[in-house]
């Protein structure tokens, strides 16, 4: 399995921007489509973004459509998630998750699809 580690969180004010970043390690990155999710006190885990293998295809919640934008470099094995726009309602834990995936177009937006996670890193956003 690939290892995960996400980093790039914090505190930040509403309408500001971050970029959080998910290391993998371990196997081979390009083999994993990737997914970042959110989860905040209280709630479940929810989708926010996914990315193909190839990075051709990308697919958004619509909570962050048109704010955030999934991205990856399968040469620098990382895959990253910009936050622009970030709203108070935004706070929460973050969290990349890898699916071993040949698809150039299926993303899936499902939590069990996912076969590794990373440790999450917090977003705070104040109003």
């Amino acid at each position: 399995q690939v290892q995960l580690v996400e980093s790039g969180g914090g505190l930040v004010q509403a309408g500001g921007s971050l970029r959080l970043s998910c290391l993998a390690s371990g196997r081979t990155f390009r083999n994993y489509a990737m997914g970042w999710f959110r989860q905040a006190p209280g709630k479940d885990r929810e989708f926010v973004a996914g990315i193909t293998w190839t990075g051709g295809a990308t697919v958004y919640a619509d909570s962050v459509k048109g704010r955030f934008a999934i991205s990856r470099d399968n040469n620098k094995n990382t895959a990253y998630l910009q936050m622009n726009s970030l709203k108070p309602e935004d706070t929460a834990g973050y969290y990349c998750a890898a699916r071993l995936s040949s698809s150039v177009w299926r993303i899936s937006t499902e939590l069990n699809d996912y076969d590794t996670w990373g440790q999450g890193t917090q977003v705070t956003v104040s109003s």
